[in-house]
Formats: structure tokens, sequence, C-alpha cells
């Protein structure tokens, strides 16, 4: 997808996406056989749900239909949140991240790798938890944003929701 037209999807879908009170995370246009395919990618602090996807979807296609942004040839409109694997790339990431365990991929004299629990986010970088091994205490740990070249949840399958805690 060229810049322009890319700026101009977002410049056209920016404002439709805020007022559902969603952030535009991702635009992404590519070809599958001889249609277009336009995703997008919503999200907000509480999640996104299934039906305001499809307000949402209803809403941009019909700003589409009025304007030639996605060209005369037949696209696909898919509107739905990130995957739970998706990169953490800006603070509000981290910030809903909060209380799940991430893999962090380090940057200079710290390289490596790191698999932690994102206690809490500030401007300047992450407390973090870091799991004992074979039996010892989980350590604290501060990384700065800096310190981190990527960053990505972990999927947990047998980890107690905090409202199952605290029943």
């Amino acid at each position: 997808m060229s810049t322009t037209q890319s700026e101009r999807l977002r410049g056209l879908l920016e404002p439709l996406v805020s007022a559902q009170q969603l952030d535009l995370e991702e635009i992404e246009v590519s070809r599958a056989g001889r249609r277009g395919v336009l995703r997008i990618i919503v999200d907000s602090d509480e999640g996104v749900e299934l039906d305001a996807c499809a307000e949402l979807s209803r809403a941009i296609s019909q700003k589409l239909d009025e304007t030639d942004a996605m060209g005369e040839g037949e696209y696909v409109l898919e509107v739905s949140s990130p995957g739970a694997d998706r990169p953490l790339t800006e603070h509000r990431h981290y910030v809903r991240a909060t209380g799940r365990l991430a893999r962090f991929h380090l940057t200079g004299d710290g390289s490596g790798e790191l698999v932690a629990r994102i206690l809490a986010v500030d401007e300047a970088g992450l407390d973090l938890e870091v799991p004992g091994v074979k039996g010892r205490k989980p350590t604290a740990r501060r990384l700065a944003f800096d310190e981190i070249a990527k960053a990505r949840v972990e999927i947990e399958f047998n980890r107690k929701d905090k409202k199952e805690e605290e029943a």
C-alpha cells in the first residue's frame, strides 16, 4: 500500500474509529486474488467487542462507498482487534498488558531475552516480576523502554484470572 493511500485512509477512518472510543492500531491493504483486502485493526483499554467491530465495519463501509479511497475494484473489509500475540510497540500497549506475562528481547549490554510479568507502567519504563526458577521466589526488575528491542505478550493457558483469585 502506498504511503499516500495509507495516509488518506488513516485520515478518513480515524474520526470514525475515535467516535467509537477506539484506537486505530493498523491499516493494511493487500491483494487476495483479484480482490483487495482492507484490514483495520482497532483496540481500546477495555478490549473490543464483536458488536463494536460490526458497527464500526458498517460505518467504515459507508464512508468508503462515498469516496474513491479504495479505487474502483472489489475489496473485502475486515475490522478486528489485535491478536493476543501482537507486538507491544506503543506505551498504551504496555499499559493494556499490565498483569500479563511478556517476552522481552533486550538491547545493548543487557541483550538477550527476558520473560516477566508487567506489574506497572510509567513514562520511563516498566516494573516487572521475573518468575523464580526451580522453586525460587520471583524477583523485581525495572526495565526502561530504551532497553527493549521487541516485546510480545506470552499466552498463558493455566493462569487464574484476577476475578477468580478474588473469589
